[in-house]
């Protein structure tokens, strides 16, 4: 797996180990502090990891040789929209570039059989329509990280066709999910941490736009449709290409829903306020139409908004109360797992 010492990356991990998968991770250090990773012993939870550097071909190629794995999972990226704007040439460079040594070291590894690459929603161009995007939709790209996102599934395309088409070779599809919400994201200029960082300091937290609609979701939805996709791959090239998870039509809010229901379950948190000056443009609306994986792998999301920004809230306060957040976070996917 590339990026396990993030957000999304350690959960993933902590969920395929409890499984019993032999998951080694090819990432660079914890992308922030505190951190998921460090906070619940994700490294401790792996059979090994390798420090590097997706832009580092070489040394990507030589790690993959040397796990020599079976299913891997991409996740590693740059995955900020206001941080593409000041460092564009490194998202490209991550996102893009990275992507393209990721998939040359497993044509060169030569032992995988299903390969997962995470995307994002925003893949697709903007509609301006407000409808929900389906995976057949024109890939686009008004930010540098969209674009770097949408070259990254035309990378994935390009080599799959050029050097992964004959049977029995490597199964390689595409995962564009929406915006994730859960426990242990600390991310920088995201909405969640943004609230939980404001309550915690008594703060009202400033939004950019209160308005826009986002397929927000926990993590666990997502994370649960990589795996249908990973063990439908495995068993068959027809499940490659593009897949959506995202919420139900109905379970979509905007921004400014998010922020008041978490200050309910954040026992009266300081509510939000608009943030002042001009900001880079945003896509007003992003919808993701998931009929695809709904039919195709049976998948859809088990936790709606309101239980997983619950779930999330309550993550922070168990950690915040001394609670182990390893335990707290294996606690989360159990009931998940059986729907309690």
């Amino acid at each position: 797996m590339t990026g396990h010492t993030g957000f999304k990356g350690g959960w993933l991990c902590l969920w395929l180990a409890q499984l019993g998968a032999e998951v080694t991770g090819c990432s660079l250090v914890a992308p922030t502090r505190p951190s998921l990773y460090e906070l619940a012993g994700v490294g401790e939870a792996v059979a090994g990891e390798a420090p590097v550097d997706i832009r580092d071909g070489a040394a990507l190629e030589e790690a993959v040789g040397l796990i020599a794995p079976e299913v891997v999972f991409h996740l590693a990226a740059q995955p900020l929209v206001r941080r593409s704007y000041t460092d564009p040439a490194e998202t490209f460079q991550v996102n893009a570039l990275g992507t393209a040594n990721v998939l040359e070291a497993i044509r060169a590894a030569g032992s995988v059989r299903a390969v997962v690459v995470v995307t994002t929603d925003k893949v697709y161009a903007e509609r301006g329509d407000g409808e929900a995007h389906r995976e057949g939709d024109r890939l686009g790209g008004a930010d540098p990280y969209s674009a770097s996102k949408a070259s990254a599934e035309l990378i994935v395309d390009a080599l799959r066709r050029s050097f992964f088409s004959e049977p029995g070779s490597t199964a390689i599809a595409t995962a564009r999910a929406g915006n994730v919400i859960g426990g242990g994201d600390f991310g920088a200029e995201r909405l969640v941490p943004d609230l939980v960082r404001a309550a915690n300091d008594g703060n009202a937290v400033e939004l950019r736009n209160p308005g826009a609609i986002r397929p927000w979701q926990h993590v666990l939805n997502p994370l649960s449709g990589y795996l249908a996709l990973a063990e439908a791959l495995w068993k068959s090239k027809d499940a490659e290409g593009g897949w959506n998870f995202g919420p139900d039509a109905d379970d979509e809010r905007p921004v400014s829903w998010m922020a008041e229901r978490f200050a309910e379950l954040w026992d009266g948190a300081p509510g939000w306020k608009g943030a002042a000056g001009e900001h880079p443009h945003e896509a007003p609306v992003l919808r993701l139409d998931s009929a695809k994986a709904r039919s195709g792998l049976g998948w859809t999301p088990r936790w709606d908004l309101a239980r997983g920004l619950a779930e999330t809230v309550a993550w922070h306060r168990r950690v915040a109360a001394g609670e182990d957040a390893r335990a707290v976070t294996l606690d989360q996917i159990g009931r998940f797992e059986t729907g309690s």
